[in-house]
């Protein structure tokens, strides 16, 4: 036998902790369980799983804020709390106003920014200045509902400026505003997000959207102050002009193909401020308005339109008459 070395000494340990902590399985037995292992997650862990709600499971809704936004004070009893929800898709902007019940949300009011076509803004409909002018057609929408239109104006002429709806008198007595509060969803509020334009568009139209400036496009964090200029630069489109014109100096071919719905409509840069502020003005002129079109068909039409798919209802005699001559079609 050799010297008993300390190497030895640590080989011949290692060699028994291996075969002693990982015993093997003989053939035709089922695999060694190691020890100390321990199943976490038994019949008794499923058996007592709360699964959560089906649209937290599904990522669409913050419950956290959800319960915030839709308690309502009880010592305000039945009324309901009216929430702005505002969702972006690729190619659209849907305003609504919602307020919950036990059955589910209902939507009071809704704009979308499809609908400002007949208001002379036919491109760049999810943009800031299109959030805008969504939410001043969803907020003159609701109070020429509410009959509270004329009583409530709100900022005419934007100017970029941070404005709270105030109480106006109507008939003499003190009449506090259209109350409602933003629900951003899952979007995230950084600064500039489009959904405060679409909340600054509300606000404008003469509802009441509690808010700061903070999040607006020109705030500056370091001097706490907003900059109205560029606030108003994004309301009326200036921050999209000047891309064009950048776009169009430097790179014209991608300009072309970027902004060719704008140049076919004989839309330039230096017109875009003009084309909003006419489509605000007729929004406050009729929030209703209707798109023109020569292609739209009448009632009439629509009528006759189906009657040529519409088959005959056949009497007994008819039926039986039609069978006769099927047969006999097939007996020739």
């Amino acid at each position: 036998m050799g010297p008993c070395t300390l190497k030895s000494i640590l080989e011949a340990h290692d060699s028994e902790l291996s075969s002693s902590s990982h015993p093997q399985a003989r053939p035709g037995e089922p695999p060694v369980k190691m020890p100390f292992s321990k199943l976490q997650k038994n019949d008794a862990y499923f058996s007592r799983y709360q699964v959560k709600y089906k649209r937290r499971r599904q990522g669409k809704t913050d419950y956290y804020a959800r319960k915030r936004l839709v308690t309502q004070a009880k010592n305000k009893y039945n009324a309901p709390k009216y929430r702005l929800v505002v969702r972006f898709t690729n190619k659209d902007i849907v305003a609504q106003i919602v307020h919950s019940e036990i059955g589910g949300d209902k939507v009071f009011m809704a704009a979308y920014a499809h609908e400002l076509k007949p208001y002379g803004i036919t491109h760049g409909l999810t943009n800031w200045s299109a959030a805008y002018a969504t939410g001043l057609l969803l907020a003159r929408r609701v109070l020429k509902k509410l009959e509270l239109d004329e009583d409530f104006v709100g900022v005419e002429e934007a100017d970029g400026e941070f404005s709270l709806t105030e109480a106006a008198e109507v008939d003499g007595e003190e009449r506090r505003p259209f109350k409602v509060f933003l629900d951003v969803g899952l979007t995230r509020t950084s600064t500039g997000a489009r959904v405060f334009g679409a909340m600054k568009g509300v606000s404008d139209g003469g509802v009441f959207v509690p808010h700061s400036e903070n999040r607006f496009p020109g705030y500056d964090i370091e001097g706490k102050e907003l900059d109205a200029e560029t606030l108003r630069k994004y309301i009326f489109g200036g921050h999209v002009a000047e891309y064009m014109e950048t776009l169009a100096d430097d790179d014209e071919e991608r300009y072309k193909s970027q902004f060719s719905g704008y140049i076919d409509d004989d839309i330039e840069a230096d017109g875009l401020e003009e084309l909003y502020q006419d489509a605000h003005k007729q929004i406050r002129e009729d929030p209703w308005k209707k798109e023109e079109s020569d292609n739209k068909k009448s009632k009439d039409e629509w009528k006759a339109e189906s009657k040529k798919y519409r088959s005959t209802k056949l009497s007994k005699a008819e039926k039986e008459e039609r069978v006769q001559k099927k047969i006999a079609e097939l007996k020739a």
